[in-house]
C-alpha cells in the first residue's frame, strides 16, 4: 500500500499561494507540448537554489501546464544541484507514489535516485516505480527503468532483480526501452 499523496505544508501552501503570481505565472501559458518557461526558471534555481520551495510548491498547481514545467525546471537544476530537493523530500516522494500526469511523472522518475533515502523509502519508490513501467507514457516507462537501476546501487541483490528486470524490458520494450535498456545493463554488469 502506497502513502497517501503528500501535500504542501501550511508554510508552503501559503507561499504557494504568493508564488502563484511569481513563478507560476512564468510557468503558465502555451501548450501542454511546450517547455514554455521552465528554461529560465531551471536556471534561476541553479543560482538561487532557495526557489526550490516556490517550484515544489508548483508541482501542486491545478494548471498541468505549471505542475509539468515545475517538474522539468526542478530536474534539470537539480541534475547539477541535487542538495536542493533534499528538503522536499516527502512531496517528492508523496508525487511519486500518487502522480497521474505523465510529464510530472517522468521527471520524478529522474529526481528520486538524487534524494537521500532510507531503505524503507527505497523499498516504496522502488513499488512505485515498477507501477510506472506499465504507464502508458514509453517516456514514463524508460526513465522507470533508469530510476530503478539507480536506486538498486550499492545493493547486490536489488542489482542483480533490477539487471533481470531490464534484461526482459530490454527484449519487450519501445526502441527507446531497448536502448536505454543496453546502456543500464552495461553499467549494472561494471558494477558487478
Amino acid at each position: 500500500m502506497l502513502p497517501a499523496r503528500a501535500c504542501p505544508s501550511a508554510s508552503m501552501a501559503a507561499r504557494a499561494k504568493k508564488s502563484r503570481h511569481t513563478l507560476a505565472q512564468l510557468l503558465s501559458g502555451g501548450g501542454r507540448r511546450s517547455v514554455g518557461r521552465s528554461n529560465v526558471v531551471a536556471d534561476q534555481l541553479s543560482h538561487s537554489p532557495s526557489l526550490a520551495a516556490e517550484s515544489v510548491n508548483c508541482l501542486f498547481d491545478k494548471d498541468p501546464r505549471v505542475r509539468m514545467r515545475a517538474a522539468d525546471a526542478l530536474e534539470k537544476a537539480s541534475a547539477q544541484n541535487p542538495k536542493m530537493l533534499y528538503r522536499y523530500k516527502a512531496e517528492l516522494l508523496g508525487l511519486l507514489y500518487e502522480e497521474q500526469q505523465k510529464e510530472v511523472r517522468w521527471h520524478l522518475a529522474q529526481m528520486v535516485p538524487r534524494l537521500r533515502l532510507t531503505p524503507a523509502e527505497r523499498g516504496r519508490a522502488n513499488a512505485a516505480l515498477r507501477e510506472y513501467l506499465s504507464d502508458s507514457s514509453s517516456i514514463v516507462r524508460t526513465f522507470a527503468m533508469q530510476a530503478l537501476a539507480e536506486l538498486a546501487g550499492d545493493c547486490a541483490k536489488d542489482r542483480e532483480e533490477i539487471r533481470e528486470l531490464i534484461r526482459s524490458l530490454a527484449r519487450s520494450g519501445t526502441p527507446a526501452m531497448r536502448a536505454r535498456g543496453r546502456k543500464l545493463l552495461a553499467h549494472l554488469e561494471k558494477q558487478s
